[in-house]
């Protein structure tokens, strides 16, 4: 286990490389001046140039790119152009942010969808089958900053349950553990749970059916056991394809949830990219890119070996 996991590591490494090199290209072959919101309209060309030369963008790409790289490598992301603050500070504040964001929307996510999808495999083409699956494809197909939106305006706008912008109460940008921090976490959960819902449901019902389709649990029944048995060894056998799947929704939570941010005003690193875009902020956007993406990386990686380590089969493999 222990050499796969090595292999395993080292096989990332060669990945994080080439995500760092892409997320460098990306940002700077997008049209724009980088320079053009710190820079006033009437600068002259020598202030032009000084600006250029203090964050580098006077050097050539390749070089840009190794001496962004070797920053990189340190914790140093370099300079917000819009805010002059460290990049590193605005990104690790907006990911804890989305962290908390999208592990919950991943548990709310994880848990209706395994319900579903269990429920759905166990009944195949019954009315309760027919439920949860339409649940699941309309989790996948509502657009989910609309969703956020009608959410909204029935329980922010015309009930007024629960806040409809913000991480907490005043304005706040940090996360802190008490009720009305959790009340502003609500929306966005929900509303970002939609998908991962859908598509877990999804995979765990044609997964539980395949699975119950097999000799074993015929075996299994034919030996005596109780149903609550069987149901166990169905659950041990769709695991680890369970966890690959929360995984990587996760992954793509972290990673993909600039519009929801966007739409609750959650201060997270979609808000964040969001601001670096329209403010053609370089150092920004390639810092907040480059830790999702390897975010993303390392959560493939960890559960790539927790499967392995939950599944003896693909360990033999």
């Amino acid at each position: 286990m222990l050499r796969y996991t090595f292999n395993r590591v080292l096989y990332a490494l060669p990945i994080m490389l080439g995500v760092s090199l892409v997320c460098f290209l990306l940002v700077h072959i997008a049209p724009g001046d980088p320079l053009v919101s710190v820079l006033p309209p009437d600068a002259t060309e020598a202030l032009r140039r000084q600006m250029a030369e203090l964050y580098g963008f006077d050097r050539s790409l390749p070089e840009q790119f190794l001496r962004w790289l070797a920053r990189a490598a340190t914790g140093d992301l370099g300079t917000s152009i819009a805010t002059a603050r460290p990049v590193a500070a605005e990104v690790a504040r907006a990911v804890g942010n989305t962290v908390t964001l999208a592990a919950f929307a991943t548990l709310i996510g994880f848990t209706l969808g395994a319900i579903f999808g269990f429920v759905a495999g166990y009944f195949r083409d019954s009315p309760l089958d027919r439920l949860a699956s339409a649940l699941a494809v309309l989790g996948v197909s509502v657009p989910h900053y609309w969703l956020g939106m009608v959410l909204v305006i029935i329980f922010s706008a015309q009930l007024g349950w629960l806040p409809a912008t913000g991480a907490g109460p005043g304005g706040s940008t940090e996360w802190v553990w008490d009720w009305e921090h959790f009340r502003h976490l609500i929306l966005p959960a929900v509303t970002m749970s939609v998908i991962p819902m859908g598509i877990v449901a999804r995979t765990l019902r044609a997964l539980v059916a395949e699975i119950l389709s097999q000799e074993f649990v015929m075996g299994l029944r034919a030996r005596g056991l109780s149903e609550f048995a069987v149901f166990r060894h169905v659950v041990k056998n769709a695991a680890p394809t369970a966890l690959a799947v929360m995984g990587l929704q996760l992954g793509y939570l972290l990673g993909g949830s600039i519009l929801i941010e966007t739409v609750f005003s959650w201060p997270g690193t979609g808000f964040l990219l969001n601001a670096a875009i329209f403010q053609r902020d370089l150092p920004l956007l390639q810092g907040t890119i480059l830790v999702l993406a390897l975010f993303f990386v390392v959560l493939n990686l960890l559960v790539d070996v927790v499967q392995t380590a939950l599944d003896p089969r693909i360990r033999r493999a």
